[in-house]
């Protein structure tokens, strides 16, 4: 048993290696916006809690959600709600067995970015 060879083995491609292509990036920004979206609801759920239980509390809270980062905040999560709706309906479509061919996953993965950003942008100027 001492006798025992190690076979040398390739070490896993380091993320240098791999060629960043489109359905990558839509898969990692679904795992980021679906977690940045509890900053999101963090911030509403507390405004709320602060409305709920003094106008000195909620003065403090309405401060934080209508200043610049509540504002950054909110608007990311727009865009975070609307970027997973069309990657839900992207993944509806690939459930259906359709647009598995790369050529089509790329260019379902750049509409559902692009998409999310237009629809942010109306959103925004249609509340505003």
């Amino acid at each position: 048993m001492a006798d025992v060879k190690r076979v040398e083995r390739p070490l896993s491609p380091h993320l240098q290696i791999y060629r960043w292509h489109v359905p990558m990036l839509t898969s990692i920004l679904t795992r980021i916006t679906g977690n940045a979206l509890i900053v999101g609801v963090m911030l509403a759920v507390w405004w709320l809690l602060a409305a709920a239980t003094s106008p000195e509390y909620f003065a403090t809270a309405n401060a934080v959600a209508t200043s610049w980062f509540g504002d950054l905040v909110f608007t990311g999560s727009l865009w975070a709600v609307w970027y997973h709706y069309l990657a839900g309906l992207r993944h509806l479509y690939y459930d259906a067995g359709k647009g598995l061919d790369i050529p089509t996953a790329e260019k379902l993965g750049m509409a559902c970015i692009i998409g999310s950003v237009v629809l942010t942008v109306i959103t925004l100027i249609l509340v505003m």
